[in-house]
């Protein structure tokens, strides 16, 4: 006889919010009001926001229409970087974004999933990490516990489930290297 999931055994004791309940409605509705807003385009006042919910947000960041952010206390954006419409940050753990990256539109980085091997469906989460000069292709998700290293590329509608060497262009589902990046001057 095969064991089923229960999911009102669920689990989660391992996955810490960050904040108390009250900062956590009161971002939600900060969030919509100027993040996920498709009417908002101004990204100074949305790096402003971030950085009064305890983002730690460098200079030169550009932030698009309709992001939607889970968690910003749990998020570390640096220099120049690009974030693009409908990007979601489900950050369940922490995030960091390093200087000169691009995350194109309709992104996903995700930090979330369950552990379908077990009857709790129970919560298991991952940090991800987005090194320098690295870009996530438009509509492409990156994995709980994926590091891109240095100036990788995702490529438009792959999905990261392992982490991505360095100078390298990933493409597909699961993302595989289809060749190194060149830069030219």
């Amino acid at each position: 006889m095969s064991v089923k999931v229960q999911l009102k055994n669920f689990k989660n004791s391992n996955f810490h919010r960050g904040k108390n309940k009250f900062i956590e409605v009161l971002w939600y509705f900060c969030n919509l009001l100027f993040l996920k807003n498709s009417y908002n385009p101004i990204s100074s006042i949305k790096v402003i926001i971030l950085r009064l919910f305890g983002a730690q947000v460098g200079n030169g960041v550009m932030i698009k229409p309709s992001v939607n952010i889970k968690f910003p206390w749990k998020l570390t954006i640096g220099n120049d970087v690009w974030i693009g419409e409908n990007v979601w940050i489900d950050n369940l753990a922490e995030v960091v974004i390093k200087d000169n990256v691009c995350i194109s539109q309709g992104a996903l980085l995700l930090c979330g999933n369950h552990n379908y091997k077990r009857s709790t469906f129970d919560l298991i989460i991952g940090p991800i990490s987005l090194e320098e000069g690295t870009w996530v292709g438009a509509k492409s998700v990156v994995c709980p516990g994926v590091t891109l290293r240095s100036h990788s590329i995702l490529a438009v509608n792959s999905v990261a489930n392992k982490d991505l060497e360095k100078y390298s262009i990933y493409q597909g589902n699961p993302a595989v290297k289809i060749r190194k990046r060149l830069i030219n001057q």
